[in-house]
């Protein structure tokens, strides 16, 4: 594909530019293990070939001519592949301790503005394999864009190069179009996870309607004055632990596999969707944290920004942020996990009919174009509204293979816009399901906590679901013990 020298960002882009700061950085982080060392010539090759078609994987940002001017893209002249990729062997033991530290050091590391705003990080010698750890500016494109790009990555078979795409008239196409032909199969396990958990899929549609529905709001007449005269009427979240002055250390700790199956399960017999399942489970898991350490709890609810997908289905031939957000209060303070799985639920519907994603789409819209002053001061005010960013990503439903290598898991986390403190995401592949937590270290040093306190929320989810239906054999309830420091109740 031949590069173009410049591109025009747009406003919500350039909103994630101006949301940039040393407490908060604007970065997506993902990571993928593997069992085995992996193949770092091919994986090189195979990062040239399927990421560097996308122009902006070339391009580094350029500031505006003037002050209040949106900056560019433009052509890095002096782009080198190397520098973007890193070989880094993990210190003794090599386990999933000395990974998260490692995460949680590169996730408080700015990426070099002077380049394009990417990097993969090579993590030898983690428990006899490996693992890969790529962080991507959000301004870049959005979550569910970059996944896409990343999955293009990988492969669903280990030794079987992918399959030319042909025309009607027999000839290769990759050539004519190579993003598409190399998304394909990205898009492909992105829909089989989609069809094969179809509670999941409705990640968007339990949050807003449609998106047709948002661009309906917003040509009504709510415009970024309206929806920020909205934002400021929302009263603000109640200080807890999570909120609070940041620090530029952030701490990454996630979950032990859950098996999708056993979600579905809990989800089937309380007629929720795995999102109100795990979204559950979460917020117990922050009400053990707090109670374990002296807070009050009662009557508390602290609200969660999610993230809602706008983008049609199908392959993503540009890239760019196409999201929206929407508000959730989680009900922390009710301790019962059914009562409080049901009012989650009844939240969760609530949503739909609601306005909130228009009005952030045109808050962010309206933080790109604003003095960097101001700027500041709106996403000030963003961040006080809420506790923590949300996110819930399906991935594919088989075994999937980077450079040869099978992938074991997949991790990644968003960034906590606004100077939040935390973020919670929810990646499912291969049938398990991972909850990765990103926090402040200075509000929360110890992330493995929550983690661990999630586990023993889910494991009395699913213990119920087998008491209602009286399955209690060992095989149906077989959950994992609460880790140490958690206690097995409130």
């Amino acid at each position: 594909m031949a590069a173009r020298r410049t591109e025009a960002f747009t406003s919500v882009d350039a909103a994630w530019l101006r949301m940039e700061d040393p407490t908060n950085l604007m970065m997506i982080t993902g990571i993928l293990m593997f069992d085995e060392p992996i193949n770092v010539a091919r994986l090189h090759r195979v990062i040239e070939e399927r990421v560097l078609v996308f122009d902006r994987f070339r391009m580094r940002v350029k500031p505006g001519r003037m002050s209040n001017a949106l900056p560019e893209w433009e052509i890095d002249p002096y782009f080198n592949l190397n520098a973007h990729i890193h070989r880094i062997g993990l210190p003794a033991p090599g386990g999933k301790r000395e990974l998260q530290a490692l995460v949680s050091d590169l996730m408080s590391t700015p990426l070099d503005f002077s380049k394009p705003l990417w990097h993969f990080h090579i993590v030898e010698n983690y428990n006899g394999g490996s693992a890969a750890l790529c962080r991507l500016h959000h301004a870049i494109a959005d979550g569910i864009a970059l996944v896409q790009v990343l999955l293009s990555l990988t492969d669903e078979q280990q030794d079987t190069p992918p399959v030319p795409v042909v025309d009607g008239t027999g000839q290769d196409t990759r050539a004519a179009n190579p993003i598409e032909s190399f998304l394909l199969p990205a898009v492909r396990s992105l829909s089989d996870a989609l069809m094969g958990a179809r509670t999941i899929i409705n990640e968007s549609r339990e949050l807003i309607s449609n998106p047709k529905r948002l661009v309906d709001v917003t040509r009504a007449g709510i415009s970024g004055v309206q929806a920020l005269s909205k934002l400021l009427l929302m009263p603000s979240d109640p200080p807890t632990l999570f909120k609070g002055s940041l620090g530029v250390q952030k701490r990454a700790a996630w979950s032990e596999p859950i098996p999708l199956n056993d979600v579905k399960r809990v989800g089937g017999m309380f007629r929720c969707t795995i999102n109100d399942v795990l979204l559950n489970a979460v917020a117990g898991a922050l009400r053990r944290y707090l109670v374990n350490r002296g807070a009050v709890v009662d009557s508390l609810n602290i609200r969660a920004v999610v993230p809602v997908n706008l983008r049609p289905p199908g392959p993503i031939t540009e890239l760019g942020n196409r999201f929206s957000l929407v508000f959730l209060d989680l009900p922390i303070g009710i301790e019962d996990p059914f009562d409080r799985l049901l009012e989650l639920k009844r939240r969760m519907e609530g949503i739909k009919s609601s306005p909130e994603a228009a009005i952030a789409f045109s808050v962010l819209n309206m933080i790109g174009v604003m003095p960097q002053q101001m700027a500041e001061l709106v996403v000030d005010l963003f961040g006080s509204k809420a506790t923590a960013v949300m996110t819930n990503v399906p991935g594919p439903r088989q075994r999937i293979y980077l450079a040869g290598s099978p992938v074991r898991q997949i991790m990644f986390w968003v960034p906590q816009a606004g100077h939040l403190g935390l973020g919670v995401s929810i990646f499912s592949y291969a049938g398990d399901v991972l909850i990765g937590i990103a926090v402040d270290a200075g509000l929360v040093p110890d992330p493995d906590t929550i983690v661990a306190a999630f586990h023993a929320e889910f494991n009395d989810l699913l213990r119920l679901a087998c008491i209602v239906t009286g399955d209690v054999s060992e095989r149906a309830c077989a959950v994992g013990g609460s880790a140490p420091g958690v206690d097995g109740r409130r």
